[in-house]
């Protein structure tokens, strides 16, 4: 993986959802860039406590706080205590938490359309207002990024719920963009493709085979291939890069579909 010495050095990050293989990788790559980490999760504490052991052996500086992001005065204590441990300073927010289950739309539950909802649209809503509370009263502001996906554009079966709620992170990062300049705060996101993760060629071997195919690099994205476009984001490199979508999957969205 390409170094990235001093990128987010003096930085204070909070990643949510970091004790899943993607928020990991965020994490991961925004500690070898200089920020100093605020890893959250919501049940796996052991996941997100060995990415701060190891930030913390390589010199870094790296917290795990837990809660169940559902809960719109959760994410606000959540924030609130990636501050105090940042002594009073946010400077970057990557909302990673989220969940993607399958379910057909016919038949699916107004309960069950809420549950993927309120995990990824709503939390990250509440986290965003939160940190920009924080942010706009500091000098420099500071930076946010959603992690959406290529399904906000490009819907999979059985994943209605889970590619709506993308869609509306996408446009509420624009949104954001727009009323939250003026206070120095750059909202943005983050669209990944098919990215690997332990056991995923077992499961679907079929699909992983289509996807390789499909995309012009030739193979599955990685949980740092995401961090990487994460820590672009909140680097003094992307200072006038506010409202935008980056896609981050390998080309897959290039390629034509007639």
């Amino acid at each position: 993986m390409t170094e990235l010495p001093g990128l987010l050095e003096g930085q204070v990050a909070l990643v949510t959802g970091a004790g899943g293989g993607i928020g990991r990788g965020i994490a991961t790559r925004f500690a070898e860039a200089g920020a100093a980490v605020v890893l959250h999760c919501r049940t796996a504490v052991e996941a997100a406590s060995e990415v701060a052991r190891a930030v913390r052996t390589s010199g870094g500086r790296a917290v795990v706080v837990q809660g169940d992001l559902s809960d719109e005065d959760v994410c606000r204590r959540v924030v609130g205590e990636a501050a105090e441990w940042g002594d009073g300073r946010l400077t970057a927010l990557v909302n990673n938490a989220g969940v993607q289950p399958t379910r057909e739309l016919r038949g699916m539950s107004l309960a069950q359309w809420r549950a993927v909802v309120d995990t990824n649209l709503s939390s990250m809503f509440a986290c965003t207002q939160a940190a920009a509370e924080i942010m706009r009263a500091q000098d420099g502001g500071g930076s946010v990024t959603h992690i959406a996906s290529i399904e906000a554009s490009h819907p999979a079966p059985l994943h209605a719920h889970y590619s709506a709620s993308k869609a509306a992170i996408v446009t509420h990062a624009r949104a954001a963009a727009l009323e939250y300049g003026p206070f120095g705060i750059r909202v943005n996101t983050v669209s990944p493709g098919l990215i690997h993760r332990e056991g995923l060629e077992e499961a679907w071997p079929e699909g992983v085979r289509r996807w390789e195919r499909a995309a012009p690099v030739g193979r599955l994205g990685r949980a740092e291939d995401v961090g990487d476009a994460c820590v672009f984001l909140a680097s003094g490199l992307a200072s006038w890069v506010s409202g935008h979508d980056l896609v981050v999957d390998g080309g897959v969205s290039a390629r034509p579909t007639w």
